[in-house]
């Protein structure tokens, strides 16, 4: 047993997302949201150095000295498994660990709704999940491959930094590589990942124009490919691919993304007010004939429109819903307020709500 399993143990117990084990600070843990200290006393750095050294492999423990940051996964068998990032800072070492369910949860465990089970029935194309660090982007695309997974009969490709959550094969052959254990890069995983045969391929971020562009074009091949962007909303996501390639080639690449792109889903997370835990905010973009004309055109900011317009196909914007789970008592008018784009709807509900 590691010397970080009682902390991390101890953090699972109070159901957190994250564990902050850094050097000259208490350690905490982000519990719905919010960072509590969990143990007073503050680390020493050798401590700290021990700790986080013991759990590194030899591959991981050369990248952390060549780069002084490496992200990798640890499991305790059994219990959980986390994503680590372990760097080094002014007071010596420090790591984050956030906490990944042993297996996939279900899109119906996650309560999605009808138009994310349509979007795991597309055969090809793209299909993106985006939002900040932390609002739940992988723990959405798990319980999407796992859909895919128990339903279709072909190859899903994975390719992560690192591996999150392990699928085992239900219906589907499943293949799982590590940026950085079995491959160099995104880029030279998807560059394999052409050749290998696959049906779906889970690109764990989409990070650099590489990338980017050899995803587009899997989705072009008639491969579905997944992946995740670090954007807030449907829009800024388009606009952050096409404006990642040099602007001679835009034009091509709003046409290519106008005919491959299936669908695209923007979340976050807030606390709830009417229980402990955390409800998940949907921006939800179809690309229907209304929407794929708008990015061939390169008008972007007329894409929240044709989300609103596409209510009765499920779509919906971010504010729209925040102000459902305001309307139902789940989530504060402040706590909506706060996170909304047009903040002057949900004025009136803050306002009400703090009388």
């Amino acid at each position: 047993m590691a010397q970080i399993d009682s902390y991390l143990e101890q953090a699972l117990k109070l159901n957190a997302s994250d564990l902050h084990f850094i050097s000259g600070d208490p350690v905490r843990a982000r519990v719905h949201g919010n960072l509590s200290v969990i143990r007073e006393e503050h680390l020493p750095i050798d401590m700290a150095e021990e700790i986080i050294f013991e759990i590194m492999d030899g591959i991981t423990k050369r990248a952390f000295d060549a780069d002084d940051a490496a992200d990798f996964a640890y499991d305790i068998p059994d219990v959980s498994r986390f994503r680590v990032n372990a760097f080094r800072h002014l007071n010596g070492v420090g790591a984050i660990f956030r906490a990944i369910p042993s297996s996939a949860l279900t899109l119906e465990d996650l309560g999605m709704p009808k138009v994310i089970h349509d979007l795991c029935k597309y055969t090809q194309g793209m299909i993106l999940v985006t939002g900040k660090t932390g609002s739940g982007k992988s723990t959405t695309l798990a319980a999407m491959i796992d859909a895919m997974n128990k339903r279709l009969k072909g190859h899903i490709l994975t390719i992560e930094d690192p591996i999150e959550f392990v699928h085992k094969a239900q219906g589907c052959l499943m293949s799982q590589r590590e940026v950085g254990v079995h491959s160099p890069s995104f880029a030279e995983a998807l560059h394999s990942a052409m050749r290998e045969d696959p049906d779906v391929i889970l690109v764990g971020e989409m990070r650099d124009l590489e990338t980017i562009s050899i995803a587009v074009t899997a989705a072009e091949m008639g491969i579905l490919v997944m992946g995740t962007l670090h954007t807030n909303g449907a829009a800024q996501t388009v606009d952050r691919i096409i404006n990642s390639f040099p602007a001679d080639k835009q034009s091509h690449i709003r046409t290519m993304i106008s005919t491959s792109l299936r669908g695209v889903v923007s979340q976050q997370l807030l606390p709830t007010c009417h229980k402990p835990g955390r409800a998940a905010a949907l921006e939800i973009m179809i690309n229907t004939p209304a929407v794929s004309n708008l990015i061939r055109q390169g008008k972007l900011d007329q894409l929240e429109t044709a989300i609103q317009s596409g209510g009765n196909i499920g779509m919906k914007t971010m504010d729209g819903a925040l102000m459902d789970l305001v309307e139902k008592g789940w989530v504060s008018a402040q706590e909506a307020y706060q996170q909304a784009n047009n903040k002057s709807k949900f004025e009136n509900l803050r306002e009400v709500e703090q009388v």
